[in-house]
């Protein structure tokens, strides 16, 4: 295959992921609004430190007033990893590869890409209650991950693709249980009282992951839901199981039958997965759970940034395009 083909596709992958992660934690921000005690306002600044680009927004905004977030982490086009800027990122990837792509994918990405152009231009994000937005954009792309399931060969393009799902996916699993370490209760007092239950709680449904663990855990307790979502073997969303995958991914792609490692990138993912299955949550709430993922996200990008140097060393403008908005 040739790399500026994989660079696409591996980076539509990790496009459409940013793009559903993002419409999930913000619908779940909106549904925690309707649970807090009235005197208490919703709070949206960990939202754009959850997702690291706090200094561009800081940049434009004054205040975290929920419309600027919505509209920066949703519609603003300077922000390179809002939804609009990511679905219109993974349109562009496909349209470049577009031969590579059955037509179901291809229509039905084109649709998300105009569902969401339409949005922007009914500026949804002034209305009192836009979930409605953010559903859409997640059902849409859940089923694009559906069609791509039933319809396409698991050649080297389905695994470059999932390579980049993944390792999206690891990302914004831990960002979002940074999220925690991000949001102030008004007292110390509140560790553990129903408002920290509240939040604890939105942590798990912005990653689908309530019910899950209610039937593995029972009681919400910090140290668990850390424990489910970073290490949990069998979760989808976790950080290991994702990291496990993407390791997968690299040996089919090098062809890499054996336990041991071919290239550089595999190298890093095998010690970072390796690593990850080794620890326990108590050794992380021992280092501190900020800077534990600080750690974890500086290792995912040095992953990534191997897997360019392997796959995607031939760079035209667009994939250099893509390489920045790691």
């Amino acid at each position: 295959m040739l790399s500026r083909v994989a660079d696409s596709i591996y980076w539509l992958g990790r496009y459409l992921e940013r793009a559903e992660n993002y419409a999930r934690f913000i619908d779940v921000n909106f549904n925690l609004m309707l649970d807090l005690p009235p005197d208490l306002k919703a709070q949206w600044e960990p939202l754009v430190y959850a997702t690291g680009d706090q200094e561009l927004y800081l940049q434009k905004y004054q205040n975290f007033d929920r419309k600027d977030v919505v509209y920066f982490l949703a519609f603003d086009t300077d922000n390179p990893n809002s939804i609009i800027s990511s679905i219109n990122f993974a349109r562009e990837n496909a349209r470049v590869i577009r031969e590579n792509l059955t037509k179901e994918t291809w229509e039905k990405l084109n649709e998300l890409y105009h569902f969401v152009q339409k949005m922007a231009e009914k500026k949804i994000w002034t209305k009192d209650d836009p979930r409605t937005f953010f559903d859409g954009v997640k059902n849409q792309i859940l089923l694009l991950y559906g069609l791509a399931d039933s319809t396409v060969a698991r050649t080297e393009g389905w695994y470059f693709r999932q390579l980049g799902l993944f390792l999206e996916r690891a990302d914004k699993t831990s960002r979002i249980v940074d999220v925690k370490y991000h949001i102030l209760l008004p007292s110390p007092n509140w560790v553990g009282t129903p408002l920290d239950f509240l939040h604890w709680t939105a942590l798990l449904k912005s990653v689908t992951a309530f019910n899950t663990y209610k039937r593995l855990y029972g009681n919400i307790e910090p140290s668990k839901v850390v424990e489910f979502l970073l290490l949990n073997k069998y979760f989808p969303r976790s950080v290991f199981y994702c990291l496990r995958e993407a390791e997968n991914c690299l040996h089919k792609i090098s062809g890499n039958s054996d336990t041991g490692y071919r290239n550089s990138a595999e190298k890093a993912i095998g010690e970072l997965r390796s690593n990850i299955e080794f620890t326990d949550v108590s050794e992380i709430i021992g280092t501190g759970l900020h800077e534990y993922i600080d750690n974890l996200q500086m290792k995912i990008n040095q992953v990534s940034i191997k897997i360019h140097s392997n796959f995607f060393q031939i760079k035209d403008n667009f994939s250099q395009q893509n390489s920045m908005q790691e």
